[in-house]
């Protein structure tokens, strides 16, 4: 698939933040993000028991997460009243840190509703990029009411991490990036995409994008709501007493029906991985790499090195971030 043109664009443009996401705004949002940063690279990766993955190094871009895209899509579509009230958004870090970086270089106010106990790494980026951050507790308060006070109080737009229809297309450019680059590389566009999941706006948008791929989200153990909620046919949260995971990025507590929808329409089938092969997936992609990739972002690796996704020649793997502690890092990279 060659990489979209601005010709491409539909009109109207609609801005009903509850209209369903399409392949249209998907790649209106890739032409966007093509514009705006380098396509990140993919690497071909072997397997220790044979066969070869494609890795699409998302880790590497401007602010370490794919999370720029969907926030820059969705951003770059406000009118100017709604520039001027600003934005509001929910994050653990990764999507705090693209709406912020969007926000910084749109001259748009940002507020980020964050855990407390989210990484100082991505705190502290956040703040640099110079976003307001207000702290809540992830287990006893709603991240969405307070950021569906703030903006009700200052009439600001709320960007949220994935239940939104642009930040689902804005994420599936990566999809389409990866589609060219297989294509040049890999003898053809993806067979299958294995992806992390959280509230499920990146498998959403890939699969938007690459209509013909299997998508397959990946979740970490006792946070693998999406996996159950596929499985049953509605939508079940992780319930009130969720097992602690370093996988920050993907602690959320339920996905949304616009989510839900693309997923199950695609027929997608969840796994879910432990913390110790999250751990064995970021030493393998350091060591066979050189990749930093943080513990939520080596989900989808660490499914395919468990077997229990399998691969062909044309299977792609998306490393989402790379936002981890050194210090953290550093001691999974010394286990044996």
């Amino acid at each position: 698939m060659t990489n979209p043109s601005p010709e491409m664009t539909p009109a109207p443009l609609v801005r009903e933040p509850t209209r369903a996401p399409t392949q249209e705004g998907v790649l209106r949002a890739a032409a966007k993000v093509s514009a705006l940063v380098p396509h990140t690279p993919l690497l071909a990766l072997e397997l220790p028991e044979g066969g070869t993955v494609w890795c699409k190094a998302e880790c590497l871009q401007p602010v370490g997460a794919f999370k720029l895209r969907g926030a820059w899509h969705r951003m770059t579509d406000l009118t100017e009243a709604e520039r001027a009230r600003g934005v509001v958004a929910v994050s653990s870090g990764n999507h705090a840190q693209g709406v912020a970086w969007a926000a910084r270089r749109l001259g748009i106010a940002a507020t980020i509703v964050m855990p407390s106990d989210a990484p100082a790494v991505k705190l502290n980026e956040t703040r640099r990029l110079g976003a307001e951050i207000v702290l809540y507790e992830r287990l006893t308060q709603s991240r969405d009411a307070i950021a569906a006070q703030l903006c009700a109080e200052r009439g600001s737009v709320l960007v949220h991490a994935y239940g939104d229809p642009w930040v689902i297309e804005g994420q599936g450019s990566t999809g389409i990036e990866l589609s060219s680059q297989m294509a040049c590389f890999a003898g053809g566009s993806p067979t299958r995409i294995v992806a992390p999941c959280g509230g499920g706006g990146l498998v959403s948008g890939l699969a938007l994008a690459c209509p013909e791929a299997e998508v397959v989200p990946v979740e970490p153990e006792g946070w693998d709501d999406v996996t159950r909620s596929l499985a049953g046919g509605a939508i079940v949260g992780v319930g009130s007493n969720p097992p602690p995971t370093a996988c920050d990025a993907l602690q959320t507590m339920a996905t949304y029906p616009i989510n839900f929808a693309v997923m199950t329409s695609h027929g997608m089938q969840g796994f879910a991985v432990s913390e110790a092969e999250v751990r064995a997936a970021q030493r393998y992609a350091f060591s066979k790499l050189r990749l930093v990739v943080e513990p939520g972002g080596a989900a989808a690796l660490a499914a395919v090195l468990a077997g229990k996704v399998s691969v062909d020649g044309r299977t792609a793997v998306i490393l989402s971030g790379g936002n981890v502690d050194p210090t953290a890092f550093a001691k999974v990279i010394a286990e044996s």
